[in-house]
């Protein structure tokens, strides 16, 4: 293109347009006018409101994803913290729990331990307190095993009783631990007085396949003696102390056909549940033998002839 075809004048104002300096000024300006005119007259509060009347279901869709992840952990943090609050829950109940049984376990014991004190205070026989460890081994007999052996002075044939009465007798000893027969043993027989009539008879383990129960035998059918009477020790086999309680009178069947009546006792010491007993020593022990009487010197006469 040719150069004088050019036009060297400047292009008109409104063409051009103000400065960027003018520009700047004129909207900082603007911009300090409106908000003084927003914080005395609030004329942009109905605009701000419709932008964001406006604007609110675009913001509530972008924010979902973020609420659903921030509940979903929650829920997650939530179900694990109470997991974790119901695992020390069970085991505090568990442990509240056992604390109770022992001290139930401990009340009962000590119920027994004083019974059995005050039972070592009636009897003026030496004593010995001792321990049931285990059962016997043998399924057809009715034994136990006590800590006190011969180490302790045990002997065989004493009597063993718990704080109720008479519970069996030591039939075998060894150095640390003694073997205590019960009385409702099948093999084993023990001496008893009717405290209410006075009437004596000999009390059997019932032959039963563990009964847990006494048997009265060779008593005669029309004896004195009702359901509720007290057999005690009478003392006559020179092994238990008399006076001691062993069982009480459950059931008696008289027959016709039969001389004697079927008594059935139930022993008052714990036969299946006695864990402190107290080993006595043997009637027979003591006994001393008396001394030799001495000779009665005879008179003699005045001639010197008896």
């Amino acid at each position: 293109m040719p150069l004088g075809t050019l036009d060297g004048d400047p292009p008109p104002f409104f063409r051009q347009g103000p400065s960027a300096l003018s520009k700047l000024v004129f909207f900082s300006a603007f911009a300090i006018l409106l908000m003084v005119a927003d914080l005395r007259f609030q004329i942009a509060q109905p605009i701000r409101a419709t932008f964001a009347t406006m604007l609110y279901p675009l913001q509530w869709a972008v924010m979902r994803p973020l609420v659903w992840a921030q509940s979903g952990s929650q829920y997650f943090q939530t179900l694990n913290t109470s997991q974790n609050k119901e695992a020390a829950a069970q085991y505090k109940l568990g442990l509240q729990s056992q604390r109770a049984l022992q001290v139930e376990q401990l009340t009962l014991e000590n119920t027994r331990l004083r019974g059995l004190l005050d039972m070592r205070e009636r009897i003026k026989t030496p004593a010995l307190a001792a321990q049931v460890l285990y059962d016997a081994a043998d399924p057809y007999t009715r034994k136990v095993i006590i800590d006190k052996g011969a180490l302790a002075a045990v002997q065989a044939g004493a009597p063993v009783l718990d704080e109720s009465g008479i519970l069996g007798q030591v039939t075998r000893v060894y150095p640390l631990v003694s073997e205590v027969t019960l009385l409702t043993d099948r093999n084993q027989a023990i001496p008893v007085l009717n405290v209410r009539t006075g009437v004596r008879g000999l009390a059997f383990g019932e032959s039963g396949a563990r009964s847990g129960a006494l048997e009265l035998r060779f008593m005669d059918a029309n004896v004195d003696m009702v359901a509720g009477d007290l057999l005690t020790t009478s003392g006559v086999d020179g092994v238990y102390p008399p006076g001691l309680p062993v069982a009480r009178v459950l059931k008696i069947e008289r027959r016709a056909d039969s001389a004697f009546a079927r008594i059935v006792c139930d022993p008052v010491a714990r036969v299946a549940g006695s864990l402190h007993v107290l080993v006595l020593q043997p009637l027979t022990e003591q006994i001393h033998a008396r001394p030799n009487d001495s000779p009665v010197p005879i008179a003699k006469s005045k001639g010197g002839k008896p």
